[in-house]
């Protein structure tokens, strides 16, 4: 069985069901063919940045796309270091 996949525009639709219409999230699971446990995450999602809510496929949250950027950086800077060693110890013989 192939996972389902929902849109952002339906998880904001699913949750405006449950927050504003009054729905409870039992019956709103039903109605929409939903695991009552995932309508409850996209409502805590929700809740906690409406802004940056189901980013999407390939998208990140700016934190995520930080700490990437940084992981880059640190594995950048570990290979320039590397380098700098190999250097330091060749030069290190040919002087003795």
């Amino acid at each position: 069985m192939e996972r389902r996949k929902f849109t952002r525009e339906f998880k904001i639709e699913a949750v405006r069901l449950v927050r504003e219409r009054g729905v409870s999230v039992a019956q709103a699971a039903r109605d929409l063919d939903l695991h009552e446990n995932l309508l409850r995450k996209w409502v805590k999602d929700f809740s906690s940045d409406p802004v940056q809510a189901f980013p999407g496929h390939g998208q990140m949250k700016p934190e995520q796309q930080e700490l990437e950027r940084l992981r880059r950086e640190v594995a950048r800077l570990k290979a320039e270091r590397d380098i700098l060693k190999k250097a330091a110890a060749y030069f290190a013989r040919e002087v003795k």
